[in-house]
């Protein structure tokens, strides 16, 4: 009879005391409703711009309109897009990470193995977005937030069941495996 290689679509287990390949679970961003503003400031930029070009008074030149236009896009449409974009969170089977940084890239991590404890939290405006926010601290290190994620209960179960199947990895592989005796010599 032979061992299944997987069960119900789970990588298979590896040898104890071999090493676990890192696999992606999860990556995603903070919830995208932030990007509403930049959206209608984009918008209405532009519809000003097609109205106004070519129509403006005395005074006024188009290539004011135009350099007004692109100052209001790049710090009010461009630089959130780019703050949103840049903060990145990712969950694979051995660690949680978040990368944040435009133009510097900084990183954290906490490694599912030491354990942690997993605290979501949801407003009122988040439960209608179906985000929220989750706070994962292990009591020796600075508390890991992460705001405003969507399907915040899927999150928090793969972030509970990477923990638990951490632990039991590390406990199984923690376990004295008895020596193999040695080879009786032909002699």
């Amino acid at each position: 009879m032979t061992q299944p290689t997987t069960y119900g679509g789970r990588p298979p287990m590896v040898v104890p005391g071999a090493p676990t390949p890192e696999l992606r679970i999860a990556r995603f961003r903070r919830h995208a409703r932030r990007m509403i503003w930049p959206a209608l400031i984009l918008i209405a930029v532009a519809g000003a711009v097609g109205y106004f070009y070519g129509n403006l008074p005395a005074p006024f030149e188009d290539w004011m309109l135009l350099t007004a236009a692109a100052v209001v896009v790049v710090f009010l449409v461009l630089l959130p897009f780019l703050s949103w974009w840049s903060h990145v969170y990712t969950i694979t089977t051995r660690r949680v990470l978040e990368r944040w940084g435009v133009f510097g890239v900084r990183r954290r991590e906490l490694s599912h193995v030491r354990g942690y404890t997993v605290q979501e939290r949801r407003g009122l405006i988040q439960r209608m977005w179906g985000a929220g926010t989750l706070t994962l601290s292990n009591g020796v290190d600075e508390s890991l937030r992460m705001t405003n994620i969507p399907s915040v209960a899927l999150v928090h179960e793969a972030l509970v069941d990477q923990v638990e199947v951490n632990q039991i990895l590390a406990h199984r592989d923690a376990q004295a495996i008895p020596p193999m005796p040695p080879a009786p010599s032909a002699a």
